[in-house]
């Protein structure tokens, strides 16, 4: 028995009125939520042009003047501490830590997604069970080993702690975006005599470059804000930019609106490398969540 076609839902009908309103509840959250988490950092960028009399209102006084005073305490006028040396360390650490966990990560998100090897969901939960350990409880072992190689306050002492630490996430993001390389393509890079090397560097790595550029961020993310070990492991001429924010922290006081300026500029490295990204990182976080 054949049954008729069921009719389209008019527009104007309950149902196609009730999606409207709940979309619109929906999008109305979304904008609440991101005005939100937005207030506090806007917040911050506005108080870093205020002198430091107006900074340490209560209530805070939003109409104050500007001033660049927290930005040249910041980069030394007066106190004549230079920020560049642990800027250029955080830099420097990220990215040689981005790029090695790249290099890395791809081969190894390859074997697990286009040639899986024997029980690989062990061998990514292997992986993943890196991370369940608290940083804090391998912190002194870890002091110990870089006391005895001499190791302590060096740069490269941070990075290979950022790539072992960022690792285990890259190869699981890296993982999922593989997955999504058209088989067709690897078996035509074959037939046609393509090594690994090549299928990696003009096939797979293009077809990925979206899920590629999101694992390099989110790894330069994690590299540059880390606290912790730089904390801990490095001093004067390895310390890093949050280290050197925790340090204008002083017996005298908190000076907000130069703590704001220090926090301005620390973060605008990754606000960059995130906007600079920001199409390709959309892309690799949303790989293969629509078929």
């Amino acid at each position: 028995m054949n049954r008729a076609p069921l009719a389209p839902r008019r527009p104007g009908s309950p149902a196609a009125r009730r999606r409207r309103r709940t979309g619109s509840m929906l999008g109305l959250a979304a904008w609440l939520c991101g005005i939100g988490f937005f207030l506090p950092v806007a917040w911050m960028v506005l108080t870093s042009f205020h002198s430091e009399t107006d900074a340490a209102t209560n209530p805070p006084s939003v109409g104050a003047g500007l001033s660049l005073h927290g930005y040249r305490e910041f980069f030394g006028a007066g106190s004549g501490v230079s920020p560049w040396p642990p800027l250029i360390n955080s830099l420097t650490a990220s990215v040689v830590a981005t790029v090695l966990v790249l290099l890395l990560a791809v081969p190894a998100a390859y074997a697990l997604a286009i040639k899986p090897v024997r029980k690989w969901s062990d061998v990514l939960f292997f992986f993943l069970s890196t991370k369940m350990l608290p940083l804090v409880a391998g912190l002194l072992p870890i002091y110990l080993v870089a006391q005895n190689t001499g190791m302590l306050d060096s740069i490269w002492l941070l990075v290979l702690l950022y790539t072992s630490m960022n690792l285990p996430i890259a190869v699981w993001m890296m993982r999922s975006f593989l997955a999504e390389v058209p088989v067709e393509m690897l078996e035509a890079a074959s037939i046609d005599g393509a090594g690994l090397t090549t299928t990696l560097t003009r096939i797979v790595a293009p077809v990925a470059m979206p899920g590629i550029a999101a694992t390099a961020l989110i790894s330069f993310i994690f590299s540059w804000n880390e606290l912790l070990f730089a904390r801990v492991l490095t001093g004067i001429v390895a310390g890093t930019s949050p280290v050197f924010l925790t340090g204008l922290v002083t017996s005298q006081g908190l000076f907000l609106a130069k703590v704001c300026a220090a926090a301005t500029v620390i973060s605008l490295p990754v606000i960059v490398a995130g906007f600079a990204a920001q199409d390709k990182l959309v892309q690799g976080l949303s790989l293969g969540a629509v078929k």
